[in-house]
């Protein structure tokens, strides 16, 4: 077959980029090693909910795609999420300054330039950082996330589940970790050693395992993420009183130290969007486009039940008008049930340097429709700002694969000055609703019987985090010196604690129905490694739907009132 002309292969990108709808520009097409403005790459607004992909070698330009794709989401009115893993995007609140090199460039792919600021939210998780603090309920996060954290395998997963259905059956409120820490530490004890028994597949020691777990969350300082007030995830569906969708940017400054805890958050994130949006089918734009960054930290190691759950939400949220845009390295990063599920692709340059870079090479151009380039030499040799894209068009079909480059953004492409984010901050609508942590009565107080001494008349009102029933550094050395024994079979290495009164629980945990060990017993007895799908799928009774929670095994205070 004749090789096709420039001219032709010029043409097949015109028609194949010709839509009709509301677009992204994504930039112009390169064809033959020349760059042709009158060739210009688009994405659907529609088909923003199809998912995508961005990837590439560090130092491609991959971050700043996603600032320029965030740009003209929220300018079409779409808010959009990012976490801000280096701190760069929150020049997003900024205008850019224009150059002669700049207006070189945008000129050359014909892009009409000129510097804006964007309506952004800054965020911090747990409030570390500078952005309003967001936080998750233990309850809300669920077992399956929180197995995640804290690196369980299937067997102490399926225990951790157990728990939370103690938890829930008898109202006893998970809000932080010495809620649950409270509920397993009476599960083991004497006093709770029935329920524990009723509870059938839970194991004195594997609950000892769990309780270890969660001491060493809290002396790594991750109690701060959970608490109250929980996060309202609609509150990143928000736009502008100018009509612009709001860029919600999620500082991480300390991802290096806990990866795993960002990346499940993130994905609590969605579970709980998944949860409370309704169905919405297809939509001219979407609700929210959703950029996962180092999207390769959810994926790493992670159980089977947490994949299958991914996925799951990557499949359906579609549906309630939400898009979710992966950004890492190499597809390979993805497992391939997700990745078949990405419609849109920008793939920015690959290193070859390795066989292992060679043949995470040759797997990627394998995923490419077929084109009119040689991808391989493509792909390695494309420059900072270029990427070889293909989307889903307005009928569902993929566009000719193109080399483009990329428009560039109109905002800094690096932080904005700290007092105009501390500015924004002050000034947030959101700081008032959450700014300052609040512990309220819950299964720790109810469980230890203070929660009308420390509180007095005003049982179940709020207390400000750090009051009287805060966690007792005595009490959590003594646990893990009566854990470390148990588990391991010898004395515990760490140094014995001053003797303390031993502390009082009369409070206990409310029945209802027809009684703990008779509700427990029957239903959950044997389940033990069979994981929580299966344990429900067998029930099939509404024992089973209340213990499914949600898709994560998430179940949000707000769905629950």
């Amino acid at each position: 077959m004749a090789e096709k002309s420039t001219a032709d292969k010029v043409a097949t990108l015109q028609k194949g980029y010709t839509l009709e709808g509301p677009t992204i520009e994504l930039g112009a097409a390169i064809v033959d090693g020349e760059l042709h403005k009158d060739a210009p790459v688009r994405l659907p607004l529609a088909m923003m909910n199809r998912h995508g992909l961005v990837a590439g070698a560090t130092g491609t330009g991959k971050t700043v795609t996603l600032h320029m794709m965030a740009e003209q989401l929220s300018t079409a009115g779409v808010p959009v999420f990012l976490a801000d893993i280096k701190g760069d995007l929150s020049g997003l609140a900024t205008a850019a300054v224009g150059s002669e090199k700049l207006k070189a460039r945008t000129d050359s792919i014909g892009q009409a330039w000129s510097g804006k600021t964007f309506p952004v939210e800054f965020l911090a998780l747990g409030g570390d950082g500078a952005g309003i603090p967001v936080r998750s309920t233990i309850t809300s996060f669920g077992p399956i996330l929180l197995s995640r954290i804290m690196e369980l395998n299937e067997t102490q997963e399926s225990s951790l589940q157990l728990v939370f259905h103690f938890a829930d059956k008898n109202n006893l409120e998970l809000i932080d970790l010495k809620d649950l820490r409270a509920v397993i530490q009476f599960l083991t004890s004497d006093e709770g050693k029935d329920a524990l028994q009723d509870l059938g597949g839970l194991s004195k020691a594997t609950a000892g395992v769990i309780l270890r777990e969660l001491i060493t969350l809290e002396a790594q300082g991750m109690e701060k993420f959970f608490g109250e007030p929980e996060f309202d995830t609609a509150e990143l569906l928000r736009t502008a009183p100018d009509g612009r969708g709001v860029i919600t940017c999620l500082e991480l400054p300390t991802l290096q130290t806990k990866p795993m805890l960002f990346s499940t958050f993130l994905m609590w994130l969605l579970a709980d969007l998944f949860e409370d949006l309704p169905e919405a089918g297809d939509l001219d734009k979407p609700k929210l486009v959703f950029f996962l960054d180092e999207a390769h930290l959810l994926f790493n190691d992670a159980s089977k039940a947490f994949l299958e759950a991914i996925t799951t939400t990557v499949r359906l949220i579609r549906s309630k008008g939400v898009g979710i845009f992966f950004v890492t390295q190499t597809p390979k990063d993805v497992p391939a049930e997700v990745l078949g599920q990405l419609a849109n692709r920008v793939q920015h340059a690959l290193r070859a340097f390795t066989p292992e870079d060679a043949k995470a090479l040759k797997a990627t151009v394998s995923t490419f429709p077929m084109s009119d380039y040689d991808l391989e030499e493509t792909l390695t040799s494309a420059g900072i700002g270029e990427a070889v894209i293909t989307v889903m068009n307005e009928k569902g079909a993929p566009t000719p694969v193109a080399l483009t480059r990329l428009r560039a953004p109109e905002s800094v492409m690096g932080p904005s000055e700290d007092a105009l984010i501390a500015s924004t901050v002050a000034g947030s609508a959101l700081l008032p609703r959450y700014g300052t942590a609040v512990d309220n009565v819950s299964a720790y107080e109810k469980l230890a019987d203070r929660a009308a001494s420390s509180t007095g008349p005003s049982a179940g009102g709020p207390r400000s985090a750090g009051a009287a029933t805060a966690t007792d550094p005595d009490a959590v050395d003594a646990e893990a010196r009566r854990i470390e024994e148990e588990i391991l079979g010898r004395p515990s290495s760490r140094p014995a604690p001053e003797p303390a009164a031993p502390r009082r629980r009369t409070a206990q945990p409310q029945e209802t129905g027809g009684g703990m060990g008779e509700d427990l017993a029957g239903a959950l007895g044997g389940a033990l490694g069979g994981g929580l799908k299966s344990m429900a799928r067998s029930l099939g009774t509404q024992l089973g739907r209340e213990l499914l929670r949600g898709v994560f095994g998430t179940s949000s205070r707000r769905r629950r009132r």
